[in-house]
């Protein structure tokens, strides 16, 4: 295996990643594997982190997946007890759990005068256990894991934390109210966590990925024909590189915040990887 991905050496480390049953964080699971780190893969679909560990270990990575529900403090502490007895104790936290709920969605942009009393989910309409879900899936669950593994961490040399916010942490989109409210708080809770243990040594970044094209979101972004939906084409009109991002894209920030090599003095910002969307005015 490669364990010299843009020249960062993550040998003797161990990294934790949740939601590392999806796209994205499955992606970063594998970055910090060929660049030597030991793997810990955790998500609520465990047969989604086991087979993303499998690949790991295909390339000759060292990586396990556990099965962690992030609003599970619990649940969450047996996990870290498996992962310092199985790989060791947590270097690196990737805290990528998080997600959406149509619950917590308004059918349209804009709000209509009759659409209280219309066939279709205005702002009024929003379900506050929906609401409620997504806010604690993405803020709840980023504190807890932290609470969990950071234990371990404190005091600990070159030790580092990165959450994963939005770029609608920094402009909220339409129609996601609570997604983007709880990606707001993930940017504001990691500058406080990175003064709050400023003093024991542990850094605390995130990373602001813009809009990238999944296997999961191809049937928001792109017709049947392959052609843009309408939503995309404001996207990428609103993006100055004139693309949806990949996966690949995000490789270097998140193995910049992961070296101390590049980073060590490099805490509490939200770095926006987001083909320029967050610089363009409109006009």
């Amino acid at each position: 295996m490669n364990t010299n991905v843009l020249n960062t050496d993550l040998n003797g480390k161990v990294a934790v990643v949740t939601g590392a049953g999806g796209v994205l964080c499955s992606y970063f699971a594998k970055v910090l594997a060929r660049a030597g780190a030991k793997v810990a893969l955790l998500d609520l679909n465990e047969k989604a982190a086991e087979q993303y560990a499998a690949e790991i270990t295909t390339e000759g990575g060292i990586a396990k997946a556990y099965a962690c529900n992030v609003l599970n403090k619990e649940i969450c502490e047996n996990v870290a007890q498996k992962v310092l007895s199985e790989l060791g104790p947590c270097d690196i936290l990737i805290n990528g759990a998080g997600g959406n709920n149509p619950k917590a969605t308004t059918d349209k942009e804009y709000f209509e005068l009759g659409d209280i009393d219309a066939d279709t989910k205005s702002f009024f309409d929003l379900d506050a256990d929906g609401v409620g879900f997504v806010f604690n899936l993405n803020f709840l669950g980023t504190l807890l894991t932290t609470q969990v593994f950071a234990k371990d961490m404190v005091g600990k040399e070159n030790a580092t934390i990165i959450n994963i916010s939005s770029m609608n942490s920094y402009k909220p989109l339409t129609k996601i109210p609570a997604y983007s409210a709880a990606k707001a708080a993930i940017s504001n809770f990691t500058q406080f966590m990175a003064v709050h243990f400023s003093d024991v040594g542990l850094r605390v970044n995130a990373i602001a990925p813009g809009f990238f094209s999944t296997n999961q979101n191809k049937a928001l972004l792109y017709n049947e024909d392959g052609s843009y939906t309408p939503r995309s084409e404001k996207i990428i009109g609103h993006t100055p590189l004139g693309r949806f991002g990949v996966p690949e894209d995000l490789t270097g920030t998140l193995l910049f915040l992961s070296d101390e090599t590049y980073s060590k003095f490099v805490t509490g910002v939200i770095i926006p990887v987001d083909g320029g969307f967050s610089a363009y005015s409109g006009v």
